[in-house]
């Protein structure tokens, strides 16, 4: 599937235009120099949404993360600073119903650009199972636990679609540099294109297509290749599985030859390492990109990314 083939919609560009960009022509310099850098100050939730607007503003923005790197951004408590620094930005950037504390100071707020990520592309409900295993029969479990999904960016797809939308916010609310915007936005679409592609054709000739991981990150990404993803937790990566769902993933894993049992850099391994020494697998990280820490598998979202897909061949058996 060729990401440039799958441009914002028409729903997504009203939705944009209802978070109040109807309003943003008006000059945004003064909120600019009210926050001292002079430059479209941006203050994004965490990570991934920092990541697109320094992608797409280049050297015209001034990009502040709520979420500091390292920190688990589901866990995220606004400071008292961090709502003064969100009140005298130009825009906010974030994703809504990940962050509840994000969500209450951006609807608390008077900034005139309020981009919502979530308004740009669409979010499905998932649970412990998405896949093929999910979509065979039914798991009464999945279903009490499903909720939409808030891990979008982990989709290149729908990656590129929050990047269109995003650069499309960025030009209405400084016109001046609306060109480079635009630039920026299709150079980064198009990355995000050659990387669907990596990930296409790399998950393409697998001996399994069936991976386990320590919560429910990426279950847009198994849709989207055509894997099964198995999560010993919810969309909550703190909570605890029951004896039941560990005992389902350990025949599970068998039956379907699973080989890995993945966690991620910002959560503990004990659960996942416990899992996989009962059921004789092995662990690996599989990274939800929530956060670049120096123990990411890489410098910034594409190399981590990358880094994701290869630990994803090796544990699936690419042929």
């Amino acid at each position: 599937m060729n990401v440039r083939r799958q441009h914002i919609s028409g729903v997504a560009v009203a939705a944009v235009t209802a978070l109040g960009l109807g309003t943003l022509s008006a000059c945004s310099s003064d909120t600019a120099a009210a926050a001292g850098t002079g430059k479209f100050d941006v203050v994004a939730s965490f990570y991934p949404m920092a990541y697109l607007a320094e992608q797409i503003g280049g050297p015209h923005v001034h990009v502040t993360s709520l979420t500091q790197p390292g920190q688990e951004p589901h866990d995220l408590e606004i400071s008292a600073k961090q709502t003064a620094q969100l009140q005298e930005s130009d825009a906010v950037l974030y994703l809504k119903n990940l962050q509840p504390s994000v969500d209450d100071a951006v609807a608390q707020s008077d900034v005139r650009t309020k981009i919502d990520a979530a308004a740009l592309t669409s979010l499905e409900k998932h649970g412990n199972e998405v896949g093929g295993h999910a979509n065979e029969s039914d798991h009464s479990e999945n279903e009490e636990l499903a909720g939409l999904d808030p891990h979008i960016w982990l989709d290149p797809v729908r990656y590129a679609q929050v990047a269109e939308g995003v650069g499309k916010a960025f030009e209405k609310a400084d016109p001046k540099h609306a060109a480079d915007y635009e630039k920026n936005t299709a150079a980064l679409v198009k990355k995000l294109d050659d990387l669907n592609t990596q990930f296409k054709d790399g998950l393409a000739n697998t001996k399994t297509k069936v991976f386990i991981t320590t919560h429910a990150a990426f279950g847009y990404l198994a849709e989207r290749y055509g894997l099964t993803e198995e999560a010993i937790n919810g969309l909550d990566p703190e909570s605890e599985p029951s004896a039941a769902r560990v005992k389902e993933l350990e025949k599970m894993a068998k039956a379907d030859g699973v080989t890995t049992v993945f966690y991620e850099t910002l959560v503990s391994d004990k659960t996942a390492k416990t899992i996989a020494s009962d059921a004789g697998l092995k662990t690996d990280v599989l990274d939800p990109i929530e956060g670049i820490t120096a123990k990411s598998r890489g410098k910034d979202y594409f190399s981590v990314q990358e880094a994701n897909l290869k630990a994803l061949q090796t544990a699936l058996g690419e042929k």
